[in-house]
């Protein structure tokens, strides 16, 4: 099994795009942990509260406002960059419905403009495009485990744009990137991710947590919906795992790569929920409401992960159960004002523990 490298981040210079974002938060957290030197150039922080802020993350890293729709602006700030990760995406199912042209044009053409700003770029070394496991062509067959090879596909327009993303890169690594000769380019894909800070709408855990801070019964409306659970640091960890690859070896590393949890821990809706509420305590109650109008969302959803595991030598480290407790342990410490720089920190040490 493979650990993260503070040595190798030390003094790095990375470029994160949706560093604002809840993943990109963490990410950068951890990278300015181990002396990385992080610049992160996003739109402002999606929600009020987020993790950006509370992390004080302006204060730490080389925060830069920017849309990865404009290329020209992008251009402007991505001197000396080393590493890049590309995060910023209009992330949400249910808003690529309501804005299905804006969920196109930040995925799709960010993505676009993201390979195009670096493509002269001569300090460049890798790259690591972070899309989604909702990229594949899901059959919604439970026994079925998606592998890196699968065809890409997608229902809702933010699934289909993440899969577009996927062929974007790849025709990218192909016409400009001398298919990672010289520049390592990958994607990432990771099943639904949680963990303290993401204060999201339409996302279950964030959810949860509001029901409970306003003394309400969290709702659930899709109990049966079967999806890759897992905490925040584990795609993170691969993510980071296949930078470092990527310098190593270029050509070697130059795929599609997922970070899904073990598949015991393809868990329903509903059983995240009993956990939640079991860890949380006597104040959380869940109840049942399934809404049969609400647009589609698959059913079910798992990642294959060996590849990552035999070749990466990254591995899963917390199941399910520890990643609801690690989050519940952060959402109760920011209820309590706590020092959450501390309880972030404390976390990654732990995760490697």
């Amino acid at each position: 099994m493979r650990n993260v490298s503070p040595e190798f981040w030390k003094r790095k210079k990375v470029f994160i795009t949706g560093h604002t974002g809840f993943k990109g938060s963490w990410l950068s957290f951890w990278l300015h942990e181990m002396g990385a030197s992080v610049t992160g150039y996003a739109l402002s922080p999606p929600t009020n509260p987020s993790l950006f802020e509370l992390l004080k993350l302006k204060s730490k890293i080389k925060s830069v406002h920017g849309d990865v729709r404009d290329l020209n602006s992008m251009k402007k700030h991505i001197k000396g960059a080393e590493i890049v990760f590309h995060l910023a995406a209009q992330p949400l199912v249910l808003e690529s419905y309501k804005n299905p042209v804006d969920t196109y044009a930040t995925n799709v053409m960010g993505t676009i403009n993201l390979l195009e700003a670096f493509r002269e770029h001569q300090t460049l070394k890798a790259i690591v495009n972070v899309t989604t496991d909702k990229c594949f062509e899901n059959r919604e067959n439970p026994e079925v485990a998606y592998k890196e090879n699968e065809p890409m596909g997608g229902f809702d327009p933010y699934s289909n744009s993440k899969a577009c993303s996927e062929l974007v890169t790849d025709s990218y690594r192909k016409s400009f990137y001398q298919s990672g000769e010289k520049i390592g380019i990958a994607t990432a894909r990771a099943g639904n991710v949680i963990g303290g800070g993401d204060f999201a709408a339409d996302r279950l855990i964030p959810d949860c947590i509001r029901g409970v801070m306003k003394g309400e019964k969290i709702i659930v409306r899709n109990p049966d919906s079967t999806r890759p659970w897992q905490h925040v640091l584990e795609p993170l960890s691969g993510y980071l795992i296949l930078a470092e690859s990527l310098c190593e070896s270029p050509r070697k590393y130059s795929e599609g790569w997922n970070f899904g949890p073990s598949p015991k821990d393809a868990k329903s809706v509903l059983d995240i929920m009993e956990s939640f509420c079991k860890f949380w305590g006597e104040d959380a109650k869940c109840e049942i409401k399934k809404d049969h109008k609400a647009p589609h969302e698959a059913n079910y959803l798992k990642l294959d992960s060996s590849k990552a595991q035999k070749k990466l030598l990254w591995k899963p480290r917390w199941n399910s159960e520890t990643a609801i407790k690690k989050t519940v342990e952060w959402y109760k410490a920011y209820m309590e004002k706590g020092n959450l720089d501390k309880m972030t920190s404390r976390q990654i040490e732990s995760y490697y523990g």
